[in-house]
């Protein structure tokens, strides 16, 4: 008797166990954030209009909701955008928006992404000077954008079903540490490579590919979050709107997975990568043309292969009742400091660049982003004069699906940081994601020391101190969903 008391006592405690698992409901939608007319891009110091689209720039919406006993109990809708950084205003219009349209849902519960093509419409206002006539200027655009991407969100929250989910690593070469260094200490974004006081790379990259998965009632998958460390700017410099690198990585996996696939584009930590190659360039090349592909063509051949690979490994781990957690925060970072000589310096461009705008208005389409993006260090050093330890608040998410974790930052983050996070990370894969902000690159110490573009105050709103606060605030959080 005794025996059979316990086997009922343990079906008891099993059947309970199984009520209390949490049920994963999943929803997801695409949106075209494409203009319809002429827009300036966002991405390079001199004014491009953009008169055709190359492709489509879209916005790829993932919302997950978890439920005990058919009440929510967590929610994350996750948000990627063919754009260069997701501004604040973006932000707040699309949350406002969605407030309007989804009273169940916790706008703060949103975040957006930026895949970081630098071939996207411009969405802040006042970076150039921009043509009045026959061009969509900036605030029109984000209206539009804010409309859409909304819009994206309440056809995503609203199909949530029922649904499974698993997480896998597969490995790409695609990003490539764009800092050359040199033999007296210096380094250079894009500095050249063949030469002789030429040193290395200054830091690491990261070719791991992180793929998030989820099926509904089918056996296809319905929606993917592919998360890579490297910006998507292989066709960067080119006066077309263009989703770079994440249009043929889409159309390839909707060919192998289904036409209705959704794909979130990840960039992770890579505020010192690129896709532009900076050794072996001629064998890569070779072999390119014997595969007969483009450039953007053959990085989404090693993305799309290495999401192959996963899926073909990780198909079978399917989870219906994870555990979705998803943490808010704001951390307070202490701001790069700009320094009297850094402060005279960018006093100097700024006059030369009114002076020259002044003799020649023509040469505005060069110099009037030059000279703004210095007005903001010389601002920047009168503020510090009433705040001499300024601190940048940055909103980072934390959220735990089952045993993976992803984890965002608003910054172009140095790969190094990443590296940090994952490292220490309690989570069986990370997920780190940036630009879900405005960006601002995060240099390492020895960035700092290199120089250049990326590492100079110019280019920093936080400096390697932040960047370290960022990592331990982000680890700390990560952890603490997994303690017992």
């Amino acid at each position: 008797m005794h025996h059979h008391a316990l086997a009922a006592a343990f079906a008891v405690v099993l059947v309970s166990s199984v009520a209390l698992a949490d049920e994963l409901l999943v929803g997801a939608a695409s949106v075209d954030i494409t203009p319809d007319q002429p827009v300036a891009l966002c991405g390079q110091f001199h004014l491009r209009i953009a008169r055709e689209v190359e492709s489509p720039v879209t916005a790829s919406a993932i919302a997950l909701e978890s439920r005990r006993a058919g009440k929510g109990v967590d929610a994350a809708v996750m948000v990627s955008c063919d754009l260069v950084y997701v501004t604040d205003e973006v932000l707040r219009l699309v949350r406002e928006a969605v407030a309007k349209r989804l009273a169940d849902l916790e706008t703060k519960k949103v975040f957006l992404s930026a895949t970081h093509t630098h071939t996207a419409p411009e969405t802040l206002a006042g970076k150039f000077v921009i043509p009045k006539t026959g061009v969509i200027q900036p605030k029109a655009y984000v209206k539009l954008l804010a409309g859409r991407i909304a819009g994206a969100i309440e056809t995503a929250w609203k199909a949530r079903k029922p649904a499974r989910v698993t997480w896998g690593l597969g490995h790409a070469v695609v990003g490539y540490n764009r800092r050359a260094v040199y033999a007296n200490g210096s380094a250079r974004m894009y500095g050249k490579t063949n030469q002789a006081n030429f040193r290395g790379p200054e830091g690491p990259e990261d070719h791991d590919v992180n793929t998030l998965f989820f099926w509904g009632a089918g056996d296809k998958p319905i929606a993917m979050a592919v998360n890579v460390s490297c910006p998507s700017q292989e066709v960067e410099s080119r006066s077309a709107v263009n989703a770079d690198y994440w249009h043929p990585v889409r159309q390839q996996l909707r060919k192998r997975y289904g036409e209705d696939l959704c794909v979130l584009g990840w960039c992770g930590a890579a505020g010192d990568q690129s896709p532009h190659l900076m050794i072996r360039k001629a064998a890569d090349e070779r072999m390119r043309g014997l595969r007969k592909l483009t450039r953007l063509e053959e990085i989404a051949r090693r993305i799309v292969r290495a999401v192959d690979e996963t899926y073909e490994a990780v198909q079978g781990d399917r989870h219906a009742d994870v555990k979705l957690a998803h943490r808010v925060e704001t951390l307070r970072l202490p701001m790069r400091i700009v320094t009297p000589a850094e402060h005279a310096d960018a006093v100097g461009v700024v006059a030369r660049a009114r002076a020259a705008i002044a003799k020649d208005p023509k040469v505005a389409d060069r110099e009037y982003r030059r000279m703004k993006w210095y007005e903001k260090t010389v601002q920047r050093f009168e503020r510090q004069k009433a705040e001499p330890k300024p601190m940048y608040e940055a909103e980072v998410h934390v959220l735990r699906i089952g045993e993976a974790v992803v984890c965002t930052n608003p910054f172009e983050l140095f790969t190094e940081f990443g590296l940090r996070i994952k490292a220490r990370s309690r989570a069986e894969q990370t997920f780190v994601v940036q630009l879900t902000g405005p960006g601002s690159y995060l240099p390492t110490a020895r960035a700092v020391r290199g120089g250049h573009y990326s590492a100079v105050v110019h280019s920093n709103l936080v400096g390697p101190e932040g960047g370290q606060v960022l990592v331990d605030g982000t680890v700390e959080r990560i952890n603490s969903l997994w303690a017992k």
